[in-house]
């Protein structure tokens, strides 16, 4: 296991956010055995403006105007900084040259407010950790002296969705290329990393079993009182780029008795999709991570209706864990990660077998010895288990280096 480092995280996901995240559950998990700097994602020009009034957008100018100091001390090892800059929007910009130079001029401004942090804190032969962000943080190893390793982590296909694509397939190879080591949360993704740097691996998924617990007294919530039963739940960020709305509109058109319950922030296709007109479809929004279990737990059976595309192929679906782990019956869309979930969840190709595997699991008892065994699978997927794996693989790389 890594112990005893001081260890920067960077990445997309700021420690704010209103979903789960693998960057925050693998920084906790990092943080008992080294001290840890999670840096918040900076602001830009247009989300500055566009965001005003978000509580993340309103926290990070706090910390510009110096009203609140930059750095949170959350744990006794975790650290959360909040940086003081905003970085120029550079997305829209065609010119790969000048696009470079920009996001040299943003990475800059990263790397002055974090080497201020690190010389604060007194970090020293630093372990930088990058989720994913290839672009804010593409020369950050070279801008920040203390540091002497790197961790690039893949945990989705990005540069399939247009915000990322057009700079993205062009840097992010370049990015994996140059990381001393790769680590990714499914083979499909770990595969796609070696075709660049033959130190890539699969570091699997962890769920926080904390959340998801199995012996939790746990009360129906005020929102489900008036939905009568089946209940057929899905639990996550709404977004087309990740979810089927033709899908979701065939299993609730084909079966009005059933309550089709989303729980969870809309993207605009999914605000203006004809699910809202169906009488048993009932969305309720974004809800706290630690209540989502609630929810979870008053589901007749939890559906993960991915949309096949680049993005999900590859996808770990962490959410399966976390329904299987509260013992629940699944109904998933049959992608190639989803394979290794095969003996404990319906896998579907069509609407039809979605409808057809979701009646069988209404009408059909579960073998409690299956479900018993679902929940042992689930709960195997453990952060430390993951974090162990990510150590494995750093000190095999570093000794390779050092020979």
């Amino acid at each position: 296991m890594i112990t005893g480092r001081d260890i920067v995280i960077v990445g997309l996901q700021p420690w704010d956010i209103t979903i789960g995240s693998n960057c925050k559950n693998m920084a906790m998990e990092l943080a008992k055995h080294n001290r840890v700097l999670y840096v918040n994602r900076a602001l830009d020009r247009i989300s500055a403006l566009r965001d005003r009034n978000d509580p993340k957008t309103r926290a990070r100018k706090s910390s510009i105007r110096k009203d609140s100091d930059d750095i949170e001390h959350l744990s006794p090892n975790l650290y959360v900084l909040n940086p003081r800059t905003i970085l120029e929007s550079i997305n829209w910009i065609r010119s790969a040259t000048v696009f470079d130079w920009m996001n040299k001029h943003n990475n800059r401004s990263m790397a002055r407010e974090i080497n201020i942090a690190m010389d604060r804190l007194e970090f020293e032969d630093v372990i930088l950790f990058n989720d994913s962000d290839f672009f804010r943080a593409f020369y950050l190893a070279e801008m920040l002296p203390k540091v002497n390793s790197t961790i690039y982590y893949l945990r989705d296909n990005l540069v399939s969705q247009p915000y990322f694509k057009r700079h993205g397939t062009r840097l992010e190879p370049q990015l994996i290329e140059k990381s001393m080591l790769v680590v990714a949360n499914s083979a499909y993704l770990a595969n796609y990393a070696r075709q660049f740097n033959p130190n890539s691996f699969d570091i699997g998924q962890g769920c926080d079993f904390d959340q998801f617990s199995l012996d939790a007294k746990r009360e129906k919530p005020a929102e489900l009182e008036a939905i009568n039963e089946p209940i057929i739940g899905y639990v996550g960020a709404l977004t087309t780029s990740r979810l089927d709305i033709d899908l979701l509109y065939y299993i609730a058109s084909s079966k009005p008795q059933w309550k089709i319950v989303l729980v969870g922030p809309e993207d605009e296709h999914f605000e203006q999709s004809e699910l809202h007109r169906l009488q048993n479809v009932h969305f309720l929004g974004a809800k706290p991570v630690n209540k989502l279990a609630d929810f979870i737990n008053a589901f007749d059976v939890c559906i993960n209706p991915q949309a096949l595309n680049d993005m999900t192929i590859g996808n770990y679906p962490r959410k399966v864990d976390e329904y299987l782990a509260m013992g629940k019956p699944v109904v998933a869309t049959a992608t190639e990660t989803m394979q290794m979930f095969a003996a404990y969840a319906s896998l579907c190709n069509t609407p039809e077998e979605y409808v057809q595997a979701i009646d069988r699991i209404l009408t059909t008892a579960w073998p409690e010895e299956q479900r018993q065994a679902a929940i042992r699978f689930a709960r195997s997927h453990t952060w430390e288990q993951v974090i162990a794996d990510l150590s494995k693989y750093f000190f095999c790389v570093t000794s390779k280096k050092a020979a």
